[in-house]
């Protein structure tokens, strides 16, 4: 059983992993239409993996006895300036669900709620891999610089992400 804390806090973050699918849906429809066919794959993927989150998060409070709320959300914004600026975004989005995640597992301790505690390891883990890929993301976006021929590969080399990611997830 939740505690009414607990369970307002997991429906806090229901809400942040509801508006980052939101967030990844809009840059992926700002990069489609500039023309960025493997930026905007990356984040329509990045999109529906942060749905997956919510929907497991809404999954866990119902099953231990809460009611995981469909709140409103916040509408995103739909002009980036660049690539270079939406990654950057994506990357400051990334830790600020960080340290909501660090958040709700501090609550969970001082809830002595460690089943619930034992199921956000894995929003722990998954938080550590997103940081660290939109960190090496912005690496080889500060190499290319303004370099046209740069943001070519770059979008090729973004869409490979996506391509082996998806089949590492069929494979796991």
């Amino acid at each position: 059983m939740l505690s009414k804390k607990v369970e307002k806090a997991l429906n806090g973050q229901i809400r942040i992993e509801a508006e980052s699918s939101q967030v990844y849906l809009s840059m992926a429809s700002w990069a489609e239409v500039k023309g960025l066919e493997g930026i905007s794959q990356f984040m329509y993927k990045h999109s529906d993996e942060e749905r997956m989150h919510m929907l497991k998060l809404i999954k866990f409070v119902n099953e231990r006895g809460g009611h995981a709320v469909i709140s409103d959300l916040k509408a995103p914004k739909t002009d980036f300036g660049t690539f270079q600026k939406m990654f950057q975004e994506l990357y400051d989005h990334e830790i600020f669900v960080s340290k909501s995640i660090n958040d709700l597992v501090h609550v969970t301790l001082e809830e002595k709620d460690y089943a619930t505690h034992n199921f956000l390891q894995w929003y722990v883990a998954e938080q550590i891999e997103e940081e660290a890929l939109a960190r090496t993301i912005l690496d080889k976006i500060n190499l290319i610089g303004n370099d046209k021929g740069g943001l070519y590969l770059f979008d090729r080399d973004v869409q490979q992400i996506t391509v082996e990611s998806a089949a590492s997830d069929t494979t796991e």
